[in-house]
């Protein structure tokens, strides 16, 4: 990388969004840009269906959940040799099955990228901007990180 806005445009890509997104299009396109990686890992996160989920809800505080992940992009990059870094993260109101979160890493080598994307994963699990609450059987509860979500997030200090 020589530090060019274009380059680092490429290189880092961060997105909040409150549609609808196709995470093989996105993967795709990623792919299309990174070429020079030797591998690309990914992680799509999606709604469970089943337990009687109507619908799922996330919430954010807006001044601080872009530049947050943002900041974790960054963080990823400086940690790993990485030819590019997607995050694509949902917000508002999803059905079962309905995709969450994208997380794509392009690196010269299969190690750097599958570290890259679960780095990413674990920050965005338990360290994240979002509040998160589903419905099921017609009744509204929240959505707590899990014990080891954080147990995942500690291994990276």
């Amino acid at each position: 990388m020589t530090g060019t806005a274009a380059e680092a445009d490429m290189t880092r890509d961060v997105r909040l969004l409150d549609c609808h997104f196709d995470p093989a299009a996105q993967i795709a396109a990623f792919s299309a840009v990174h070429r020079a990686a030797g591998g690309i890992a990914s992680f799509i996160g999606q709604v469970r269906a089943g337990d009687e989920v109507e619908v799922l809800e996330l919430q954010h505080y807006a001044p601080l959940t872009l530049p947050g992940m943002e900041a974790l992009a960054a963080d990823a990059l400086l940690r790993w040799p990485l030819e590019g870094l997607l995050i694509v993260h949902r917000t508002g109101l999803l059905a079962p099955g309905d995709p969450i979160v994208l997380v794509a890493a392009a690196a010269r080598h299969r190690r750097d990228a599958f570290a890259a994307a679960e780095f990413a994963m674990d920050h965005l699990k338990s360290e994240s901007w979002f509040w998160k609450r589903e419905k099921a059987g017609g009744i509204w509860r929240w959505i707590e990180p899990r014990t080891q979500d954080f147990a995942d997030l500690r291994r990276w200090a």
